[in-house]
C-alpha cells in the first residue's frame, strides 16, 4: 500500500507539474501573424487557395461593412480588396495596440487568432478591385498632378500602396476625403506626422481633386 504522506507528495508533485506547464503555456510567445503569412505566400498555389478561402470564411463579420469581396458597403468605410497582405495585418496590429482608434474594429480585431488574421489578409488580398469613384475628367486630371507631387513617394506611381502604405487605387471617395481631413485637422483618429505634412503640403482646397483621382484610378 502507499502510505498516506507519499500520495500527498505525489498529488503535490503533480500539482507543480500542471502549474509549471500552465505557466510555460502562458509564458510561450504567441504564433506571429506575419511568420503564418510567408507560409502561406510560399505555399504551393492550391494550399494559397485554402488559406484564402479560410479567411473569406474568417472575415464573415467584416463583410457586414467591408463587403462580401473587400468592396465597401459603405463610403465611410475603406475597401480592403486589393490591398496588400502586410499592409492588412499591420493595421490589424494598429487597432489592437490603439494607434488607430475605432472602439468597435478594436474589439473585433482581439476575437481573431494569429491564424486567421494571416488568412483574412491573404483574402483580400487576392480579390480585385473595381473603381469606386464617379468619373469627372478635368477634375482627376487635377488630382494626379497632386498626388504626384505630394503622395506618389509612397503610395507609388499606380497608387497600389505596399506593405506599408495602402493601395488608394479606386477606394471610397469619402473614406479618402474623411481620412486626408482628418491627418490634416489633427483630430485624433490618425497620427502620423508624414501624413500630415504630405497633406498639409497639398492643402486643404486640393483634397477634392485627389480624391476624384484616386477613386476612379483602376
Amino acid at each position: 500500500m502507499v502510505s498516506k504522506s507519499r500520495g500527498v507528495r505525489c498529488r503535490c508533485a503533480a500539482l507543480g507539474l500542471g502549474l509549471a506547464l500552465m505557466a510555460g503555456a502562458v509564458l510561450a510567445d504567441p504564433p506571429d501573424p506575419r511568420d503564418i503569412l510567408e507560409r502561406i505566400n510560399k505555399a504551393r498555389p492550391p494550399d494559397q487557395k485554402i488559406a484564402q478561402d479560410a479567411g473569406r470564411k474568417a472575415a464573415f463579420f467584416c463583410a457586414n461593412c467591408h463587403g462580401e469581396t473587400g468592396l465597401s458597403k459603405y463610403g465611410e468605410v475603406p475597401n480592403l480588396a486589393g490591398q496588400h497582405p502586410g499592409y492588412v495585418l499591420g493595421k490589424i496590429d494598429a487597432f489592437l495596440n490603439g494607434r488607430r482608434k475605432d472602439a468597435f474594429m478594436q474589439g473585433l480585431m482581439k476575437v481573431l487568432s494569429a491564424e486567421e488574421k494571416a488568412q483574412i489578409a491573404v483574402f483580400y488580398a487576392a480579390q480585385p478591385v473595381v473603381p469606386a469613384g464617379t468619373p469627372s475628367a478635368a477634375r482627376a486630371a487635377e488630382g494626379r498632378d497632386h498626388f504626384e507631387k505630394n503622395c506618389v513617394r509612397c503610395h507609388g506611381a499606380d497608387a497600389r500602396g505596399g506593405e506599408n502604405f495602402p493601395r488608394l487605387a479606386g477606394q471610397q471617395p469619402e473614406y479618402l476625403r474623411r481620412s486626408l481631413m482628418r491627418y490634416l485637422k489633427l483630430s485624433g483618429e490618425r497620427t502620423y506626422p508624414p501624413m500630415t505634412a504630405a497633406v498639409s503640403g497639398l492643402g486643404e482646397r486640393n483634397v477634392e481633386a485627389v480624391v476624384e483621382y484616386l477613386s476612379n484610378l483602376r
